[in-house]
Formats: structure tokens, C-alpha cells, sequence
């Protein structure tokens, strides 16, 4: 990962600390894939996506959570969830910027 990559983690980290979420693991890593950051909200594990961009030109930050990348996620939530012997509540959020403008915090960005 990069600095820009390392920085916007920090700030979306930041963001939903602030928020009142709860760290529980940060880069966690399977064969399936990587979390950014996993996070409590109450009863809920929250599996988030961290995507930064530094323009705009080959389209927004959101628009690269792709079918494909959210199967992915799903895949890693599932091992975590396995691993960890977890059976509560989740959900994917993704914590979103483009260049220097602030992250937005993006909730349930994948259905089911």
C-alpha cells in the first residue's frame, strides 16, 4: 500500500472513530482477500472498504467497488467470520475520498 493509500485508512479510520465505531482488526488478510478495517457499531461487525482516488477522471472512488471486488469482500467476511467462530450481525460499508476532499462514510454498500 502507499502513503495515499496508508493516509486515507487513517482518515477513515479516524471518521468512524469518531463516529462512535469500534477497531477491531485493520488490514486483515486471507487467501480470499484483505480487509481494511473491521469495525463494531453495537451489535454489528462491520466489514468496511477504504478506497481513495486521487482525481476524479476514470470516475469516483465508489465506482471502483465492482461486482467482482464486492465478491471478494464477501468471500474474506466469510473467513473472518469462520476463523474467529463470530455469528453476530454485519454489514459492508466503504469509507470513500477523491483527492484532498473529505472521506464520505458509505453504509451497506453491499446488499444481499
Amino acid at each position: 500500500m502507499n502513503q495515499a493509500g496508508r493516509d486515507a485508512e487513517d482518515r477513515a479510520l479516524a471518521l468512524l472513530q469518531a463516529r462512535g465505531l469500534k477497531l477491531v482488526a485493520r488490514n486483515w488478510h486471507c487467501r480470499g482477500g484483505e480487509l481494511d478495517l473491521i469495525m463494531r457499531d453495537g451489535d454489528a461487525l462491520v466489514f468496511v472498504e477504504v478506497r481513495h482516488r486521487g482525481g476524479s477522471r476514470f470516475g469516483g472512488a465508489a465506482d471502483s467497488i465492482t461486482a467482482a471486488k464486492q465478491r471478494k469482500l464477501m468471500l474474506a467476511a466469510e473467513v473472518y467470520l469462520s476463523s474467529h467462530n463470530i455469528d453476530s450481525p454485519c454489514r459492508f460499508d466503504a469509507v470513500v475520498s477523491v483527492g484532498g476532499a473529505e472521506p464520505q462514510w458509505l453504509k451497506n454498500v453491499i446488499t444481499q
